[in-house]
């Protein structure tokens, strides 16, 4: 028989290894499997490669630092997409290196695209006023009052929000336990607002949108299920229309304006990389960007020696 792997290639067990081992997340595991498929189909069309022979360990080792940058530019891709694509890439040759499968990773001579930065939108204090300040009605304005309390809170992702339990919130000591990327837990405080909200919601409204059924989750749709993040989005940009706010909306924008509002009122940096569960400081730092945009914006109108 030839050397190729029938019931687990290369490629099987470099998935297995990143839900398993590096236990990313849902998404960004279907992300890397993408990038990943997309990979192998460029080995089967371009490199004369069959399917079964893009599972032969020899096949693999002799793609080359040229054969990859070729596949990247055939990609045709934004910067930000190509320099995703260049990590994978690079993850699933050092997992063939550290397997002893290949002596050297073809991928490491590859420098990413510089990305810009674009730096995200946030709330200001009086919009995320206006948008808290829901007219409280239905059993549904009280659980979108305790989720939007939360997320400002606590700068959860939306994700985290959905997947919330019911056993993650402990309202006496105030505290919400939280599984981020990778199934990483990390503790954040809650405040008396988000307190409040939730103690609500969950004495009074949820058993009336469970309906009779059970569910382990904290936030219920109309179907006595989780919400969704797609239903979480419906809600919210229908709420900032309510309180009046033009800016680009998006899932996120409650998160990065918890951590702007952190900063602008002297937190540590430090603090808030934990408590939104950064793994790396430099992904916190965008923050720091903003305020300093929003300095130098002050500067320039209330100077008055700013413009000549």
């Amino acid at each position: 028989m030839e050397n190729k792997y029938i019931y687990y290639t290369l490629f099987e067990k470099y998935f297995e290894y990143l839900k398993y081992e590096r236990k990313l997340s849902q998404n960004t595991y279907l992300s890397y499997k993408q990038n990943i498929k997309s990979f192998q189909n460029y080995l089967t069309h371009n490199k004369e490669i069959s399917l079964e022979e893009s599972n032969n360990s020899n096949k693999i080792i002799s793609i080359t630092d040229n054969d990859l940058r070729n596949f990247f530019n055939s990609l045709n891709l934004s910067s930000k997409s190509t320099a995703h694509y260049i990590t994978v890439i690079n993850s699933f040759y050092n997992y063939l290196t550290n397997e002893k499968i290949m002596d050297y990773n073809p991928c490491e001579n590859i420098k990413s695209p510089k990305i810009p930065k674009n730096l995200p939108n946030y709330l200001t204090e009086e919009e995320i006023n206006n948008l808290l300040n829901i007219t409280l009605l239905t059993p549904y304005d009280y659980r979108n009052k305790a989720m939007l309390e939360l997320l400002y809170a606590s700068g959860l992702r939306v994700s985290e929000l959905v997947n919330l339990k019911i056993t993650d919130i402990d309202l006496h000591n105030a505290l919400v336990r939280v599984y981020g990327k990778g199934s990483k837990e990390r503790i954040v405080p809650l405040n008396d607002y988000a307190i409040e909200a939730l103690q609500i919601y969950i004495d009074n409204y949820r058993p009336l949108l469970l309906k009779n059924k059970n569910s382990e989750y904290l936030f219920i749709n109309n179907a006595s299920n989780k919400i969704s993040r797609q239903g979480f989005f419906k809600f919210l940009k229908k709420e900032c229309q309510r309180a009046g706010i033009k800016k680009n909306i998006y899932p996120h924008i409650i998160r990065h304006t918890f951590a702007t509002h952190l900063l602008a009122h002297g937190a540590d940096l430090r603090v808030i990389q934990v408590l939104l569960g950064h793994e790396d400081i430099t992904t916190t730092e965008i923050y720091t960007h903003i305020e300093n945009s929003k300095i130098k914006k002050d500067y320039e109108m209330y100077h008055p020696r700013s413009h000549k």
